[in-house]
């Protein structure tokens, strides 16, 4: 399959999708934002001083998600930062940044598209997050130093929307030889060689800006009842 050589980087681009994927991703998607904009209404009606946090992880993930870096392999990767909003937020409201974020990447930097925007939103807004969290969550619950958790959940939340979006091309491109499986592999193989390492930089990113907001954004984080001074010294 040499349609996987046209591909610029993780958001995939504009008519690349059939239509018929490119609105199942749309329905498949729908219900997290819907529950997403409650998330982020309730959020802000229960802690209006952490709507600048929130404007804080939009911007965050706008910037490292527009980063485009040159892959040996042709085509190019970047970071998400996903993950810094869905430790500080909890998942689902990530839904709505990250289409936020997606819509102005695909009109402002021609970065992934409008027809493909279902798919995006899912892959880097809907499984990196609840990647991102649940991996978080599950390290704290073991008693995981936090930095260790944050760094091990951003990482690998980077690397699950990288992923899903290898899969999503697969479906959509299934090679003749080997089908969806060997288009998967090749997806992946085209991702992975620059995403690994850029997963690894971004999960030590993160940790570094969660630990200069709860420096000095302490009483904003404490406000959402996810972060405290406690459990957050290691």
């Amino acid at each position: 399959m040499g349609s996987f050589t046209v591909i610029v980087g993780m958001h995939i681009m504009e008519g690349f999708l059939p239509i018929k994927w490119a609105l199942f991703w749309v329905i498949i998607t729908l219900p997290f934002l819907v529950f997403g904009v409650r998330e982020l209404n309730r959020i802000v009606r229960d802690n209006p001083s952490a709507l600048l946090l929130v404007a804080f992880a939009g911007a965050f993930t706008f910037v490292l998600s527009a980063l485009k870096l040159p892959s040996i392999t042709g085509s190019s990767s970047h970071p998400t930062g996903i993950g810094l909003g869905a430790i500080l937020f909890g998942p689902y409201i990530m839904v709505v940044i990250g289409l936020i974020v997606l819509i102005f990447q695909a009109i402002l930097l021609a970065h992934g598209g409008i027809s493909t925007l279902g798919a995006n939103v899912f892959s880097m807004g809907i499984i990196g997050p609840l990647a991102s969290y649940g991996i978080y969550v599950l390290l704290i619950k073991m008693r995981v130093p936090r930095s260790a958790a944050v760094f091990v959940g951003a990482t690998l939340g980077s690397l699950a929307t990288y992923v899903i979006t290898a899969l999503q091309l697969a479906l959509a491109h299934p090679s003749e030889v080997g089908g969806w499986y060997a288009s998967f592999v090749k997806f992946a193989a085209v991702f992975g060689i620059t995403q690994i390492p850029i997963a690894i930089v971004e999960g030590i990113f993160t940790v570094m800006v969660l630990n200069l907001l709860f420096k000095y954004s302490e009483q904003e984080i404490a406000s959402l009842n996810i972060l405290d001074r406690r459990s957050y010294c290691d």
